[in-house]
């Protein structure tokens, strides 16, 4: 028998059927709908790797009778609305010296992968240069494109100070995906530059993170000190980090060149009722 060669999937494979909006819903409403979603978006991910075409199927009639991504987005719009205090972006901005960045009068290059709006805290800050992109855009400010199909720089004026990946590696369908969507990050982040510096702490260029804490927490392939690893075999150190009940956030510098060994899917932390989220690298 001859193998078949694996091929990654592309990031629209984590993404369920597109609908139409709906209007706004109630705080309970929208976290009812978040995690309905990702708990059938997780058995369709299940069901596509396993070859079951007719529970992939299934499911995603029933992810898009709920409203599809459209929905969802809405939803963690709402969450994400400053009423509410959900927006990740603030964190970023309060590990940031804000008020000597803008002394400097220099805005630092932002690329926002899986940008739900361009009203959020690092867009309103007046601090950065943004580019947002998603899959499914849903502002006119939004790029509508695939990060792993996004060009690549050619030089570092097309480079970044920051990439924030918010709620975006734990969608990519495949772990090997997830490793590679890690490494492209580094392509797209400028060296250090002085003038994009600010205090006593060199800061950039920087990777800001966020993840369900369920994917560091209580994964069976996962744990935070294995995701620590995958990120310093890269060459990122990490600058700050909070765990939240639900979030676990941090910010990494990239500061040395990638020394990556291969990372496989081995079960580390086992428990029937642990989720299946891991990264793979390949050397």
């Amino acid at each position: 028998m001859v193998a078949r060669k694996r091929t990654l999937k592309s990031l629209k494979a984590g993404r369920p059927p597109l609908t139409r909006p709906a209007g706004t819903m109630s705080r309970k409403a929208s976290r009812t709908l978040i995690n309905k979603h990702h708990q059938l978006d997780k058995q369709r991910r299940q069901a596509a790797s396993k070859g079951d075409k007719a529970a992939e199927e299934a499911l995603s009639a029933e992810i898009e009778s709920l409203g599809g991504i459209s929905l969802y987005q809405q939803a963690s719009l709402q969450g994400q609305s400053t009423e509410r205090g959900g927006d990740t972006s603030r964190l970023l901005l309060e590990w940031l010296p804000v008020k000597e960045f803008k002394a400097l009068g220099h805005k630092l290059r932002l690329l926002e992968v899986g940008a739900l709006s361009t009203k959020n805290a690092c867009s309103l800050s007046g601090l950065f240069e943004s580019v947002h992109i998603d899959l499914n855009s849903q502002e006119p400010g939004i790029l509508q494109q695939d990060f792993m199909d996004r060009p690549l720089p050619k030089d570092d004026t097309d480079r970044f100070d920051v990439l924030s990946l918010s709620l975006v590696l734990n969608f990519v369908p495949d772990a090997a995906l997830r490793g590679e969507m890690l490494k492209r990050t580094l392509e797209f982040l400028r060296g250090t530059h002085a003038e994009t510096e600010a205090g006593n702490e060199q800061l950039f260029p920087c990777l800001f993170m966020v993840l369900p804490r369920s994917c560091l927490d209580n994964s069976r392939y996962c744990t935070e000190e294995n995701f620590e690893s995958i990120m310093e075999m890269l060459g990122y150190s990490m600058l700050r980090k909070k765990m939240t009940q639900k979030l676990a956030y941090s910010l990494w510098r990239k500061v040395c060149d990638s020394n990556i060994t291969t990372v496989s899917k081995k079960e580390i932390n086992p428990g029937r009722t642990r989720n299946n989220f891991v990264i793979t690298l390949k050397r």
